[in-house]
């Protein structure tokens, strides 16, 4: 019996991670009637077996770097990067965070001319060389992050920071409609030196990150030019977001 108590708290812990985005220690305890000690020990297991993350005296979902292929392109994702891409003039200065949606980002930049990529993103670095128009490639720098591939920290925010940039596209893992992006990293710094270092900040972004719970701002609305997102956003979000300044473009595939 106290095996399947185990199993049943387990999976319940997944769950209330799956509802809210994130779960704290002692919120935990207290849900799941039991001692933070166990809740500790449960985490830690879980994350052993690739199910989530431990942060911050709790836990977050893995990161879609990690549950998705660096091939692993949905429909959506290339719907919301060609839309971008259309943004995008020749010999544009543009920085691009890691991330899938953003990743989706690099094939469709093959035919623009005289591009300036910086990225702290291996993967968006390595994308970016294999494309035949050889944009200029330059990558932050940083202090490696195993998690997320990508490169943060005081060094990678200096050389941003040095830097005059036409575009930033940067995606997030959720959206407060009132507030902006939000994130459960709360190491969100660079964020805010990229949008500071770019003279348009382009969000993108699946709808279904709208409400998610997600206790960290990471860019304000006033800090966001664009939000190019999927055509599942509903007419009260469209016109609570274009009021706070932000231009919306929807693409339009299913």
């Amino acid at each position: 019996m106290p095996k399947r108590n185990t199993v049943q708290r387990r999976h319940q812990i997944l769950q209330l991670l799956a509802l809210h985005g994130h779960v704290h220690v002692d919120a935990l305890a207290r849900e799941l009637m039991t001692s933070e000690v166990t809740v500790r020990k449960d985490l830690a297991l879980l994350e052993q077996g690739g199910l989530l993350l431990r942060r911050y005296g709790g836990a977050i979902p893995l990161p879609s770097e990690l549950t998705e292929s660096s091939g692993a392109i949905t429909p959506q994702k290339k719907a919301i990067a060609k839309k971008a891409a259309e943004l995008i003039r020749d010999h544009n200065r543009i920085l691009i965070d890691f991330g899938s949606t953003t990743g989706a980002l690099i094939p469709e930049l093959s035919h623009k001319r005289g591009l300036v990529v910086m990225t702290n993103s291996l993967h968006v670095a390595n994308a970016v060389r294999e494309l035949d128009n050889e944009p200029t490639l330059l990558l932050s720098g940083g202090t490696w992050d195993p998690h997320s591939e990508s490169f943060q920290g005081k060094i990678a925010e200096t050389v941003i920071a040095s830097y005059d940039f036409d575009q930033l596209f940067i995606g997030c893992d959720g959206i407060d409609i009132e507030r902006g992006t939000t994130t459960f990293n709360e190491l969100m710094q660079l964020s805010q030196v990229m949008a500071s270092a770019a003279r348009e900040v382009i969000v993108m972004a699946e709808s279904n990150k709208i409400g998610r719970r997600i206790p960290n701002l990471e860019l304000s609305w006033t800090s966001i030019d664009h939000l190019i997102t999927d055509q599942h956003l509903t007419a009260d979000q469209h016109q609570h977001i274009e009021q706070q300044g932000v231009q919306i473009h929807c693409t339009s595939e299913s």
